[in-house]
């Protein structure tokens, strides 16, 4: 696979964020990120798309927020594809403002944004609405709008689209906790091996059923969870980048057998190891 491809986008520092429209779009660029964050609303199509380690089928409405830095692509056979993106700066996290208590669910949002998410539900059809009236307006209207579609993205179903939902950095920044910081840079440097929870456990000096209670407490997701899926998103690297096979990948990763990785990676991906290579594949555009 080719390096991911940077995209220089058009706005400036003056600019709150820019929408682009297209009516008529058509899905021929090659995979790609960028420092901004983006909201991608496509409509009257179907196809595939790529975000992170990512690969789902969707259409005929799909509503895509991506963070700074995460790749993604959509394709789609058709010509009928309607595509509104939001673009805005990545360092919007770091305004003051945003450290506003009315201001959290949406900095919590943009946090999570760096996993690439999903937006599906009632409140997708909400957003697509008020993005619509977004391509009608200017001047400062528009500003209040687009904090209404923040807002209303921050509180509307939405499902996680990379296999690193639990971001070691993400954790670490939720949980607040010095005990999983530690565990979180135990576990990064140790990934391809035999991570035992008891090793875990002491490192913080707990017992096991204590420790797993506390991860899954201070991070809303097990412990057994967040390796495997620590292994899942290296697995999705090393498949989209290397030329590794899957056993090689397999132990690579920290899985200690074959069938135990690719069990764990198909029902996580929806395809086998094999599949996930072959689907990346076609889906880029060599350049």
């Amino acid at each position: 696979m080719k390096e991911i491809q940077q995209e220089i986008t058009p706005i400036t520092n003056e600019d709150l964020f820019i929408i682009l429209n297209h009516p008529n779009a058509h899905f021929d660029y090659p995979i790609h990120c960028h420092p901004e964050y983006e909201i991608n609303l496509v409509m009257n199509t179907r196809g595939s798309r790529i975000v992170g380690d990512s690969t789902e089928d969707f259409g005929p409405l799909d509503l895509v927020m991506t963070g700074p830095y995460v790749p993604h692509v959509w394709k789609s056979p058709l010509k009928t594809n309607h595509v509104i993106t939001i673009q805005f700066s990545g360092d919007l996290i770091d305004f003051p403002i945003v450290n506003k208590r009315l201001f959290l669910p949406i900095r919590q949002l943009l946090l999570d944004s760096r996993q690439g998410l999903s937006f599906t539900g009632p409140e997708q059809l909400s957003v697509r609405d008020r993005i619509l009236e977004l391509t009608r307006m200017q001047g400062f209207q528009s500003a209040t709008a687009f904090l209404d579609i923040l807002n209303a993205l921050a509180t509307a179903n939405r499902k996680v689209l990379m296999s690193n939902l639990c971001d070691s950095k993400n954790i670490v920044h939720t949980s607040k906790s010095r005990r999983i910081a530690k565990v979180c840079d135990y576990i990064e440097k140790n990934l391809c091996q035999n991570i035992r929870l008891a090793d875990v456990a002491e490192l913080v000096n707990m017992s096991e059923s204590a420790f797993s209670h506390f991860f899954k407490k201070r991070t809303n997701i097990s412990y057994i969870t967040f390796v495997n899926n620590m292994r899942i998103s290296k697995a999705c690297q090393l498949l989209a980048n290397t030329t590794l096979s899957a056993s090689e990948i397999c132990y690579a990763c920290g899985f200690n057998n074959k069938s135990n990785f690719i069990r764990i990676f198909t029902k996580k991906k929806n395809m086998t190891p094999i599949e996930y290579r072959e689907y990346i594949s076609q889906m880029l555009i060599k350049y």
